[in-house]
């Protein structure tokens, strides 16, 4: 897990995703859409990904992409990031990170 804290840290937003998740595709689009930039890592390209990915799922992210962090605060898949649009949070929570600023 220590190398998924060295990853994330001071990033605003960092999203665990494969280039073949067609879900981590939807989540990067809608973080973009508010106008934040985020770092995002391909488990499928990266040379640790299978580590990473290992990690992710100690962690509790099932299944393990994308996994979504803002502000260094593990918010969860694309479930929980959907369940934060709808709610009208993601934008609060893009803008207290830092990621945003209007």
């Amino acid at each position: 897990m220590d190398i998924v804290k060295r990853l994330v840290a001071e990033r605003p937003v960092v999203i665990f995703s494969k280039s073949t998740c067609c879900m981590s595709h939807s989540i990067r689009t809608l973080i973009c859409s508010f106008g934040a930039n985020p770092t995002v890592y391909e488990l499928d390209k990266i040379p640790n990904g299978q580590v990473v990915e290992k990690a992710l799922s100690q962690l509790g992210c099932q299944p393990s992409v994308p996994a979504v962090f803002i502000g260094q605060e593990f918010v969860g898949g694309d479930q929980q990031v959907m369940s934060l649009q709808v709610k009208n949070q993601l934008g609060t929570m893009l803008k207290n990170a830092g990621a945003i600023w209007i």
